[in-house]
């Protein structure tokens, strides 16, 4: 064999190798945008499981006569808020995960306020009804979380692969960007003050 045989075929080897490593990476990436996406819809599915929750909820203290009619109107325009603000899997752009996280974060201040004022009306906390709403409401938050968690694990996932080298030369020339999790809400890294 010539060397020029020999180049040829070691050339042709390389090419072959560098693209069945690219193709392996970008398989890669697509199964890890995939996660990031269902795991966004798991976290939706969520936040609508306790929006569907609100409904029963703010039905429930109604039947409390005297109940301040402001606190519950100010949970189902929070809620009206909240279910109306949409962001696509594929759309995740800070500003919308951002705005997402800040419309969430005002039903769920609107539904802690609902359940404190609940505590001056002892025959709505005595409802059975209410207090089943109220645990269910409870587990939702805790699903929540570990939905958000679980979104936040995709996307550091995907992000290091995404950014890592060679891959990031791959992510920007077949459009993989970074994305973004969620982060803690302004002000939570203050404890809330207890008074009694």
């Amino acid at each position: 064999m010539s060397t020029k045989n020999i180049t040829l075929i070691v050339i042709a080897g390389l090419l072959l190798f560098v693209g069945g490593c690219g193709c392996n990476g970008y398989n890669g990436l697509v199964q890890q945008d995939e996660t990031v996406s269902k795991t966004w819809n798991n976290v939706q599915s969520d936040y609508q499981r306790r929006a569907d929750l609100i409904p029963n909820l703010v039905n429930t203290v109604k039947g409390e006569a005297n109940f301040e009619q402001s606190t519950l109107e100010n949970v189902v325009k929070a809620r009206a808020s909240a279910t109306q603000m949409k962001v696509d899997a594929k759309d995740l752009t800070p500003e919308k995960l951002q705005e997402f996280q800040a419309t969430q974060g005002q039903l769920s201040q609107a539904l802690g306020r609902l359940l404190m004022v609940t505590e001056n009306y002892p025959n709505l906390r005595a409802n059975e009804a209410f207090r089943g709403l109220q645990a269910q409401l409870e587990g939702t938050e805790n699903r929540i979380k570990v939905s958000r968690n679980d979104f936040n694990a995709a996307v550091a996932e995907y992000n290091i692969k995404a950014r890592s080298f060679p891959m990031n030369i791959l992510a920007g020339i077949t459009g993989f960007k970074v994305k973004e999790g969620f982060k803690a809400d302004t002000g939570s890294e203050k404890a809330p003050e207890v008074k009694f």
